[in-house]
């Protein structure tokens, strides 16, 4: 087996279980491991630190399987997968009204970069991120089909991240014949969720208890909800008893699926207002023609997937938060998020206030949101904190 030896000082985030080994870290390497084979982790001083996934493209040049000196084969997988999935099924993760949920969180789980989601009882979505999951692809769906008794696995691997590992996109059937579409059900409400041609694996599971959250808001309120994608936030508040509720997105076609959502909820179509078009620039045609609401709601996508965006990224935050505190009405409610990894909660709330003090609003924070139960965080991981949201009451 190959072995990556690292620099001197370099073993510390090891010691502390972090999973990731970056090439700046590496002193030399013994051995030619291709992508995704399985190579051991060796201190300056030769010690035994960790098995670990290679990936000879990426700047995080090995991802760490297990701290211990054991065999990374199928039965390590079958352990490490069996574990996420009783995971879900309760003791930590209390029973609450729904049929889909994140089954397998990558690093926070122990496998790093598999993302698998369940849809219903019959169609798994399984997203690959990263060199190692890669390898061993094929072994991952015969033993999830086995764990979960779920005969349909869709591949949703078609993200940008997969570049930099030195992987192409990938769409498509792995096992079974799972539909186009499926219907899923969280707190009494109904979603169609398109799996092939929805953003991420088809629908954004991790919001799930802050769509509720909004719906105990939005009773007797007019709401704004911005990218709204498929109507989550807006069917949540209509069930919850909003007034009016206006939702954007710059996609024609998930406005459609949100339109028909609501309807497969039997809310009245007089409720729902559905514009497509820029959010920043609505909002300023909103402020310009002085129109207000009650609730806002901001679920932008991904502005700054690293540090080095972050300048950037709070500019775009900053914008859209100051433009919603100037839209509410004396006693509004903002729910605003950040999925960017590269910002924290402290500087995300330090984007908020600052566009707040510039709204010339006075605001409070009544509740701090995060990721559901079913996208965990492990301590040795901080990076799986990606979610940061914040109720501010002006």
């Amino acid at each position: 087996m190959s072995a990556i030896i690292l620099h001197a000082g370099r073993e510390k985030s090891l010691y502390r279980h972090h999973p990731w080994i970056f090439s700046g870290a590496i002193a030399s390497m013994d051995g030619n491991a291709g992508l995704g084979e399985t190579v051991e982790i060796i201190s300056s001083k030769g010690e035994f630190l960790a098995k670990a996934a290679y990936s000879p493209n990426s700047s995080i040049r090995a991802r760490a399987w297990s701290w211990l000196d054991t065999a990374i084969d199928a039965d390590f997988l079958k352990t490490k997968l069996a574990a996420a999935i009783s995971r879900r099924k309760g003791g930590v993760i209390p029973p609450i009204p729904y049929n889909a949920e994140r089954l397998v969180h990558a690093e926070s789980d122990g496998i790093p970069g598999l993302i698998v989601d369940r849809y219903g009882d019959d169609v798994l979505v399984m997203q690959i991120l990263t060199a190692g999951a890669e390898y061993w692809r094929e072994t991952i769906a015969d033993l999830l089909v086995e764990l979960t008794g779920i005969p349909n696995i869709y591949e949703r691997s078609d993200v940008d991240v997969r570049k930099l590992e030195g992987l192409e996109p990938r769409t498509g059937i792995l096992r079974g014949n799972p539909p186009e579409k499926v219907e899923i059900t969280e707190y009494g409400t109904r979603f169609t969720v398109d799996i092939i041609n929805g953003h991420k694996t088809g629908f954004y599971l991790d919001q799930r208890e802050n769509r509720h959250l909004v719906g105990q808001l939005a009773k007797d309120r007019d709401v704004l909800n911005c990218f709204c994608y498929t109507g989550g936030f807006s069917v949540h508040a209509a069930a919850g008893g909003a007034k009016s509720v206006l939702s954007i997105d710059a996609s024609g076609d998930a406005l459609k699926l949100g339109a028909e959502n609501a309807a497969l909820n039997g809310q009245p179509s007089e409720i729902h207002e559905w514009l497509e078009g820029d959010v920043f620039k609505e909002l300023r045609t909103f402020r310009d023609s002085r129109k207000s609401f009650d609730l806002i709601v901001l679920d932008p996508p991904k502005f700054a997937p690293t540090k080095a965006q972050v300048k950037r990224a709070a500019r775009g935050y900053k914008d859209i938060n100051l433009l919603a505190f100037k839209l509410l009405r004396p006693g509004g409610i903002l729910v605003t998020f950040s999925c960017s990894g590269g910002i924290d909660m402290p500087l995300f709330q330090k984007i908020v206030a600052d566009a707040a003090l510039d709204a010339g609003v006075e605001a409070q924070i009544t509740q701090k949101l995060g990721q559901g139960a079913d996208h965990p965080i492990a301590l040795n991981f901080p990076e799986g904190e990606y979610l940061k949201g914040l109720v501010c009451r002006i």
